[in-house]
């Protein structure tokens, strides 16, 4: 019996193993160009207080190396960069050119680029040393992987001992009624404004549906816990719609 092809989620649709990185990509060299224009829409601008709330929760000091995941248009490199200072590094890691190419214009424009460096990486297989930094972030990038275990081993991998992983990304609403209010809004206006404002309907489709099929809180702090990391915990940001988890390596 010929043995079964591997095969994975892109959003609803079955696909390949080996397809869904290409498709994702496809994805982001599509919306690169107007990405925070639609997160600013789709989130009506909150999403830079979730950013915000995961950098102070970093606790990172001037000095420290940092790990920018899925850094796409830099707004979590940019706070980092303040926070860890000219004796400091964050790395803007994206496995999209695209959207580093943004990422790197905005931060040049914002004279932000002294102590940032650029990236192009797979999470799955980081091209870092073992224990190279203070801090791993990623935020909204963690459900477009294909193989989400492989990634968090490799951040485990080039984390410090003493070191601390950030995973900021959609999950599953906790409060009673907001599951029905968030389907409605993500699935009947999130494509619409997708089209209307980046010609792309398709691409905000696929992106509802890959945040409803990504683990909730428990499941991904198990995950996370999975890879080697400890004393993982999470924070629900607007009522479950986003959460923060952190996690140790020791």
């Amino acid at each position: 019996m010929a043995k079964r092809a591997k095969t994975t989620h892109f959003g609803f649709e079955t696909v390949g193993w080996d397809e869904k990185q290409k498709k994702v990509g496809a994805v982001f060299e599509s919306v690169a160009s107007k990405y925070d224009l639609m997160n600013n829409l789709m989130s009506l601008g909150v999403h830079h207080g979730w950013k915000r709330f995961a950098v102070e929760a970093s606790q990172v000091r001037p000095g420290q190396l940092v790990l920018d995941l899925a850094g796409g248009t830099g707004d979590l490199t940019r706070l980092f960069s303040e926070k860890i200072g000219p004796s400091g590094l964050v790395v803007l890691a994206d496995i999209n050119a695209a959207m580093i190419e943004v990422g790197r214009n905005r931060l040049l424009d914002q004279g932000l680029i002294n102590n940032i460096k650029f990236a192009q990486a797979n999470a799955e297989a980081l091209p870092f040393a073992d224990n190279s930094f203070h801090c791993i972030s990623m935020a909204f990038g963690l459900r477009n992987v294909t193989d989400k275990a492989a990634a968090l081993r490799s951040m485990y991998r080039v984390c410090k001992p003493g070191g601390k992983l950030l995973v900021l990304e959609f999950s599953k609403p906790v409060l009673p009624g907001l599951n029905k209010v968030y389907d409605w809004y993500s699935f009947n206006l999130l494509p619409k404004l997708g089209q209307l404002c980046a010609g792309d309907a398709s691409s905000y489709q696929y992106l509802v549906e890959s945040i409803r099929l990504h683990p909730d809180q428990e499941n991904l702090k198990a995950m996370i816990e999975d890879a080697g990391f400890e004393d993982c915990y999470y924070h629900n940001l607007s009522g479950g719609i986003v959460a923060l988890h952190i996690a140790y390596k020791y």
